[in-house]
């Protein structure tokens, strides 16, 4: 490591500088996910978890003040918005209100060399008073080495091993009490259904992690993290929230900024739409987009404090790629790369926006035009650029972001469709008159050939013994493909699925492993839109596509499976029907005006390929 003193800026010749330059092993793109990670990084240097107070302003954008209060003592900053391009640099500025410092900004850039990267950290900070000059000159700067030499340890180790903790992260210590229940607690989950071996491991997890990943506790994170199953990871949450080592929550995010603005207990609370203080915006509720199951540690056994480590920081935002402030007239070039995919343009100020798709990686990007009233792409950039050009009247903020949504982001529409998430949480329903549209659900309808001949036959007792286990393998089978049962009408269920392939998987083993000749059972499928609503004290479902899937097991003959077109010709559905025994049929059904067509997949050739095991 080498160290550099800085020239200083000539607007403020009190400003002081310092560069700092680090060699690490890992590229820029392996290095950035650490580095980058300021909050991450501001609680393992044990600073102090500040408040932040956002006021909208009347042009639409918002003055973000930041307080740290100790004792009787207040300090006070406008906390600048963050600027960075993804794998290149970032810059944080604070501009304090009062306290010994006037100004600080800390920069951070990487660099390829080589097989890895050269880091460098720049700390420019102004004194504001006696106090502050004093602080320059005595341990400020060393201070801020040590602590940047720990981030860059964490990298290196990270490198290693991507669950490494932190060296400066001092986890709390817990007391016998505590200890002893969650001892008690991880065998109350491994004892239940839902455990799957991983009650202890989520414990010690909770016991050592950092402040910043336990306050959102994703499983489906946890599950990439482990390499579990993702139902293994969501029904072992359910199960420790079930027991009290969790806390469940609903959490409604912002569209834009994808952080949760409110978050209930239940979803009979859930609002239907929230405001966005950070983005100054109003925004709906969407259980498929932005109505999120989330997590975190009870309070009796990890208490997490309230506040913030960093509010504005790119790994707070990892679907930004760039976020810029530009004067009025300001045209700034960066050297940047964007895979293929679509990306939105927009500012961090409420107004316009557009998308972009990039075809190839690497592919030249468009120039971001930022005008009073437009935001446009323009004219393609040189390769490996990104030009923002600010032709508006006053200060923007650009804003390009990939537009996939949260990545680990366990939805409500997901994880209702989960037969865990009923067991567990029947009590868990919509508020009375309240309903939600769910943009796309798959349905299963199953019923019992010639079920009244059975009970003649076999009489009413072994009949319904017969019945009720054929009920728990269906159960067993729609569980185990991320299913849930809505409900039995008589020998028949209904079940909900939240991806088609997972429905069309277990339709496949159900009848694959349908043996009894007692029991023919008769199966339909279809997916579409539909609407929740808390019926008879569950979440149930309603539309067309109920009723068509139960119009469709309708025409199934026992031993098959029908399902419509739409879900036949679905990408993740058709190589698992590809070199089955099947047909086109049209039929005319009631509530249809027109007649609807529909796959047969015949009976001797519903066997479930390898791949329907896979629940991973």
């Amino acid at each position: 490591m080498t160290e550099r003193r800085g020239t200083g800026r000539l607007a403020n010749r009190r400003m002081q500088s310092r560069t700092f330059v680090w060699h690490l092993s890992d590229p820029p793109a392996a290095a950035w996910p650490v580095v980058a990670d300021t909050a991450r990084f501001n609680e393992a240097a044990r600073l102090p978890k500040h408040e932040i107070e956002e006021i909208p302003r009347a042009d639409g954008s918002v003055l973000y003040l930041g307080h740290w209060r100790r004792g009787p003592m207040t300090i006070s900053w406008r906390e600048c918005p963050a600027n960075w391009v993804a794998e290149r640099w970032f810059e944080h500025r604070r501009e304090f209100r009062n306290g010994p410092l006037a100004v600080l900004t800390a920069r951070m850039t990487l660099s390829a060399e080589g097989a890895g990267c050269r880091m460098d950290y720049t700390v420019d900070v102004a004194p504001a008073n006696l106090l502050g000059r004093i602080m320059l000159a005595t341990k400020f700067f060393d201070g801020t080495r040590r602590k940047v030499d720990a981030l860059v340890a964490d990298a290196e180790r990270c490198a290693a091993d991507a669950q490494a903790p932190s060296a400066s992260y001092r986890p709390p210590v817990l007391s016998d009490e505590v200890r002893d229940r969650i001892d008690g607690l991880v065998g109350k989950i491994e004892d239940s259904t839902y455990g799957h071996g991983l009650a202890r491991r989520l414990a010690d997890w909770i016991a050592v992690a950092q402040e910043v990943d336990l306050v959102h506790i994703r499983p489906l994170a946890l599950a990439r993290m482990w390499s579990a199953p993702p139902r293994h990871a969501i029904e072992l949450c359910l199960q420790a929230a079930r027991v009290g080592l969790l806390d469940l929550r609903w959490d409604l995010l912002c569209p834009r900024c994808r952080i949760a603005k409110a978050n209930v207990p239940g979803l009979a609370e859930l609002p239907r739409g929230a405001h966005c203080d950070t983005c100054n915006i109003d925004y709906e509720r969407d259980y498929s987009m932005n109505v999120e199951a989330s997590f975190a540690p009870a309070p009796q056994v990890r208490p997490i404090g309230v506040g913030e480590y960093c509010l504005f920081g790119p790994m707070s935002t990892p679907h930004v790629r760039a976020q810029v402030t530009l004067e009025p007239g300001a045209e700034r070039v960066f050297d940047a790369a964007f895979a293929h995919g679509i990306y939105r343009l927009r500012t961090l100020e409420p107004g316009p926006e557009t998308q972009v798709e990039i075809e190839d990686d690497g592919a030249a990007f468009p120039e971001v035009i930022l005008d009073n009233d437009a935001v446009r792409a323009g004219a393609p950039a040189a390769p490996g650029t990104l030009v923002l050009r600010n032709r508006a009247g006053r200060e923007l903020t650009a804003i390009v972001e990939e537009l996939h949504w949260v990545r680990d982001a366990l939805t409500a529409d997901r994880v209702t469709a989960l037969q865990a998430f009923r067991d567990l949480f029947s009590d868990q329903v919509l508020r009375p008159g309240d309903e939600v549209s769910i943009r796309r659900v798959a349905f299963m309808f199953t019923d019992l050939r010639g079920s009244t001949a059975l009970y003649d036959r076999v009489g009413d007792a072994e009949a319904y013994r017969m019945v009720r286990r054929h009920f728990a393998a269906l159960a067993e089978i729609v569980r185990a493909h991320d299913g849930a049962i809505v409900k039995t009408i008589g020998d028949a269920i209904m079940a909900a699925f939240s991806e088609p392939a997972a429905a069309v998987r277990a339709a496949l083993q159900i009848q694959e492993e349908s043996d009894d000749p007692n029991l023919v059972i008769k199966l339909g499928l279809h997916q579409g839109s539909s609407i929740a609503v808390a019926l008879n004290d569950r979440l149930d479902y309603f539309g067309s596509a109920v009723n068509m899937a139960a119009r469709l097991q309708a025409q199934s003959t026992g031993g098959d499976i029908v399902l419509s077109v739409a879900m036949a010709e679905d990408p993740a559905v058709r190589p698992l029907l590809a070199g089955l025994d099947r047909g086109t049929e049209t039929v005319d059904l009631k509530g249809f005006p027109t007649p609807v067509p529909f796959v047969r997949v015949h009976g001797s050739d519903t066997k479930a390929p390898s791949a329907a095991m896979d629940l991973t």
